[in-house]
């Protein structure tokens, strides 16, 4: 199981709770990308893409390449299998549980048949 209380962890949810880096994550899946083209989509400064991309530096989830003046930056998944890994664990747990509630739903209430067409008064 994966630790619960790591650095990087906590970095990966950090950068994964705002809509923004979620969205440059997904645009980086597609192709490599500067950040000018990440900031493009959104109504916010070149600084601001920069502060959501040195999140997503932090967490481990992209690597930035200096080319001169221009920073690419290409995706890193591995981060994400860690954190996969930690909801898959709460994922199972509430399967469990929602299984057993349905369970006891099931014996408390069992399911009425209804009578076959052409056999009401």
């Amino acid at each position: 199981m994966v630790e619960l209380n790591t650095p990087q962890l906590d970095a990966v949810f950090h950068a994964l709770g705002d809509a923004t880096r979620r969205q440059m994550l997904r645009e980086l899946a597609q192709a490599d990308r500067t950040v000018g083209e990440l900031a493009a989509p959104f109504a916010i400064s070149l600084a601001a893409a920069s502060k959501h991309v040195k999140a997503l530096e932090n967490a481990g989830l992209i690597r930035r390449e200096v080319r001169g003046r221009t920073h690419v930056c290409h995706l890193n998944p591995g981060p994400l299998a860690s954190a996969n890994e930690w909801l898959r664990y709460y994922e199972a747990f509430w399967t469990v549980r929602l299984d057993l509630l349905d369970e006891l739903l099931q014996q408390e209430h069992p399911p009425v048949s209804s009578p076959p067409k052409g056999d009401t008064p």
